[in-house]
């Protein structure tokens, strides 16, 4: 009886099973695409970090927390918009 008990409050502690784990997978297979991509434009763009964390009204620490890696701090939507800034700062009139 010892043991029914044992499981049964076992499985009161599990958290309830995620509805979709595809979405959050999806979202981060989209999100390191786009930091790869960012990264490589900060590399090769005429702009500086401190000029695409100004245009983009971020911090700076946030540009160095995208070279370090640190995906978890980005959404999507931030980094396509630095994406954004860098592509129309490469722009120039001819």
């Amino acid at each position: 009886m010892s043991t029914a008990y044992s499981s049964s409050r076992a499985d009161a502690l599990e958290p309830p099973p995620r509805r979709c784990p595809d979405l959050d997978v999806r979202d981060l297979e989209q999100r390191t695409r786009l930091m790869r991509i960012v990264t490589r434009l900060i590399a090769v763009s005429d702009l500086g970090s401190r000029e695409i964390a100004r245009r983009a009204g971020i911090p700076m620490q946030k540009i160095s927390d995208l070279l370090a890696g640190k995906l978890e701090h980005f959404t999507c939507d931030e980094l396509q918009a630095i994406r954004r800034i860098i592509d129309s700062g490469q722009a120039s009139p001819s």
